[in-house]
């Protein structure tokens, strides 16, 4: 996620912080068919006033979309306006703090499962090799090996030593449960993106810490 989309997240979780607003989302999103402000409005007990400016706002946030529709069936001069209605939008918001991406580790494991029943070449090595793989390619999208890890939320900071540590792990959760498959994959991933910079020679190395990933980049050229 960059950091446009992160802000948009945030924004859009923020938006549900007001309770009414909460339940106006929550009601909409029980009903397969639009919904009006009116029908919310009433089974809310709100303002119609109040409903349709919280609607709206959710709107904004990209929570609800809208569309415009006659429910009398009436057609041609005469007819009324159309209603405004809201149904929930199909996307999905997700944020975290510190930033996490457990929708590449998931990604990760999924490809190195399709293709190892595909080969039938053994699931940890397949996976390490996928995860180069994605490494490689983020690096040469990128322009330097601190554009990656800031993009993918590993919070690098200088170790003192000419390396950099990463004060965030993106998949912590999943690491802490499987910890030698997740940092395995992890310090793949990071030697991809090292290999694919332009420019930059830095080599990745499994040194779990305290409160920081499990690897760490050091300078030089990949054992």
């Amino acid at each position: 996620m960059d950091d446009s989309a992160r802000h948009d997240d945030l924004v859009a979780v923020a938006s549900i912080a007001d309770p009414q607003r909460r339940a106006l989302l929550e009601f909409v999103g029980r009903h397969p068919e639009p919904v009006g402000r009116d029908e919310a409005a009433r089974a809310l007990g709100m303002a119609r006033g109040t409903a349709a400016f919280h609607l709206d706002r959710l709107v904004e946030a990209g929570w609800l979309v809208t569309e415009f529709q006659r429910r009398n069936g009436r057609t041609g001069p005469g007819a009324g306006r159309p209603a405004k209605l809201y149904t929930a939008a199909s996307g999905e918001v997700s944020v975290s703090v510190p930033k996490r991406h457990y929708d590449i580790a998931a990604e990760l494991l999924s490809r190195a499962v399709e293709e190892s029943d595909r080969t039938g070449r053994p699931i940890r090595p397949t996976l390490e090799r996928v995860a180069t793989d994605l490494g490689r390619a983020l690096g040469s999208a990128s322009d330097s090996m601190t554009e990656v890890l800031q993009r993918l939320g590993y919070e690098p900071v200088d170790d003192g030593a000419d390396g950099l540590l990463l004060t965030n792990c993106p998949f912590h959760r999943v690491a802490q449960n499987h910890t030698a498959t997740i940092c395995g994959a992890n310090r793949a991933l990071l030697q991809g993106a090292a290999e694919g910079v332009d420019g930059e020679a830095r080599a990745v190395v499994l040194e779990p810490g305290v409160g920081q990933c499990c690897v760490r980049l050091v300078a030089g050229d990949p054992a």
